[in-house]
């Protein structure tokens, strides 16, 4: 069942949505050669709390940290450890905030150092796709429109849209009705209504589209260990229009890519 906001409580998402976005910068800022994924986990947990909120991952179905941080071929659901960022790679960093009794949710992908013309071109091309699916959340269309415009860029640019990770309802609940996928038909699915709440998140690989999960009964990595890129926003119907509520804003006043 979908569960459609009021504009106060979206209003208290965006709230939890600008704690977000610092604590983002806040790691952003901290990210270069030879740093622990673990130190990143750690400052945006006490940025977090600092702000009255909680982080939303940490222990959600057990999860251990705040910071879902995920390297090169790991795609998403990646547990900070004792890792140190090395040149040339890249991290997708994924990360809630609850606040006000709601969630936010957003994600984004750096590169470390000089990385290699066809990464910089995943990065480049997932984050526009981003931005295509979110001018396609329009009041009245469907959830297909936003997952066939995504798709339809991620592949004619030669990348490939991943099936078994999707989009989502944001909420009361971190993860709610409906299901946002990165792929699918025009004309088909929910209806962008008022009021709806929803996270749209591209996840992108370089090479196949196909994932496996790892021992560690979290991380989801590419099965042909090609690099992968994830960025997220969550957004809002409201007065008819959609609304941005994350921000990557303050991320990319720090971090320069």
């Amino acid at each position: 069942m979908i569960v459609y906001k009021t504009q106060e409580e979206i209003e208290l998402i965006r709230q939890s949505a600008q704690i977000l976005g610092k604590a983002h910068a806040e790691v952003a800022k901290m990210i270069q050669p030879g740093v622990s994924t673990i130190a990143l986990d750690k400052r945006a947990e006490e940025f977090i709390r600092d702000n009255k909120g909680e982080p939303s991952f940490k222990g959600y179905n057990s999860f251990p940290a705040s910071l879902c941080i995920s390297v090169n071929d790991a795609v998403v659901h990646g547990i900070p450890d004792k890792y140190e960022l090395k040149e040339g790679d890249i991290i997708s960093i994924d990360c809630g905030v609850f606040l006000n009794g709601f969630h936010s949710d957003s994600a984004y992908t750096y590169p470390i150092g000089d990385v290699s013309a066809d990464i910089r071109k995943l990065l480049k091309v997932t984050k526009e796709s981003l931005d295509i699916g979110i001018q396609h959340a329009l009041a009245g269309s469907r959830v297909g429109d936003i997952s066939y415009s995504i798709q339809k860029h991620v592949e004619k640019n030669g990348f490939s849209v991943i099936r078994e990770l999707v989009g989502h309802g944001v909420g009361r609940s971190l993860h709610e009705s409906p299901e946002v996928p990165n792929f699918g038909k025009r004309g088909r699915g929910a209806k962008l209504k008022e009021g709806l709440v929803i996270a749209i998140e591209p996840m992108v690989n370089l090479g196949k589209r196909n994932v496996v999960q790892s021992n560690d009964g979290w991380t989801i990595k590419t099965s042909d260990h090609s690099p992968s890129a994830h960025y997220e926003h969550t957004i809002a119907i409201n007065n008819g229009k959609c609304d941005v509520l994350t921000t990557f804003e303050y991320i990319e006043e720090v971090f320069k890519i």
